[in-house]
This record gives structure tokens, C-alpha cells and sequence, in this order.
């Protein structure tokens, strides 16, 4: 079987190609048109996700977009600008990471800074409302199916599951 530079790695795994042969072949995702270099690491498909490429996929603001899972968590990224609401998530933690920009979190008692390269965990149960004086890039890390708003009823939840 000849392999080709576009097909499906998981179709080569169910063909049984051997994972050597498959390093060097590439998988391009239908949805995006862009190429995703792919590795087969013993017998599992890995690949390597473009951050500026992904954020350059979507414009809207609070909408997070799923670019990875890690085992019962996804990776996402969102743009932000302007106010979000205030909100708390009661089961889990809430991760920020500051791709580029400032994000701003604000607590009952404060309010915290966060510059590129910067993040913050917030505790479950806590009421926060994050905001961006101007447009800001972050990495969010969540259980599959949080919703953006937490237990907050607003016109800025976002749709689940929305990969990118």
C-alpha cells in the first residue's frame, strides 16, 4: 500500500500501517484546510496545534473554541474584549492563560491583572467577572461540557463542543 501525504491517520491505524512508515505523512483537516502535522507515538495519533493560526480562524469575542482534549479536559481559546458577566462555576476550577493582551479578573474584594504570559486559577464556588479594556487572547482549561457563564444566565453563554 502506497501511503499518501493526505490520508486519514486513523485510517492507517485501522489498516495496521506500521507507525515508522507513518511519521512523515501529514493529515489535512477538511474543516480548516490547514495542515496539521501528525505523529503516530505508540499506535496513537498526535498532533501539534498552531495557536496564532487558530486564533486567526474566528473573530467573535467570548465564544471559546476547543482546540485539544486532555483526557476529561479541552483546551480552549477565546478572544475577549469589553465586559463579561459576573458568574462562578460551583464543580470545578476555572483556568486563564494570557496568550496576548491583558485580561482583567474581578473579585468581590479586588481585581487582578493578568499580562501575556500570565495565568490565574480561580476556585470553584468563587464569583468573578473577567473583562478586557482591549481585544485580549486566552487559553482556558475546563471539564468537558462547562459552560462559559457558569450557573449565570446571560446572552454571552456560549455554545459547547465548538471545535476549531
Amino acid at each position: 500500500m502506497r501511503i499518501k501525504e493526505t490520508m486519514n491517520p486513523r485510517r492507517l491505524i485501522f489498516l495496521g500501517v506500521h507507525r515508522e512508515i507513518y511519521t512523515h505523512t501529514r493529515y489535512f483537516t477538511r474543516k480548516t484546510n490547514q495542515c496539521n502535522p501528525t505523529r503516530i507515538v505508540w499506535g496513537r495519533v498526535v498532533n501539534k496545534v498552531n495557536l496564532s493560526g487558530k486564533f486567526s480562524l474566528f473573530s467573535e469575542h467570548w465564544t471559546p473554541k476547543i482546540i485539544a482534549e486532555l483526557n476529561d479536559y479541552q483546551i480552549k481559546i477565546a478572544k475577549v474584549e469589553g465586559d463579561f458577566v459576573w458568574h462562578n462555576h460551583s464543580d470545578t476550577d476555572e483556568f486563564f492563560l494570557v496568550i496576548e493582551g491583558t485580561l482583567f479578573i474581578e473579585f468581590e474584594s479586588e481585581t487582578m491583572e493578568l499580562k501575556t504570559g500570565e495565568l490565574c486559577v480561580v476556585p470553584k464556588g468563587v464569583q468573578h467577572r473577567p473583562y478586557a479594556k482591549e481585544e485580549c487572547k486566552i487559553m482556558l482549561i475546563e471539564p468537558r461540557g462547562v459552560v462559559n457563564t457558569g450557573d449565570a444566565e446571560s446572552e454571552l453563554r456560549a455554545s459547547n463542543d465548538v471545535w476549531i
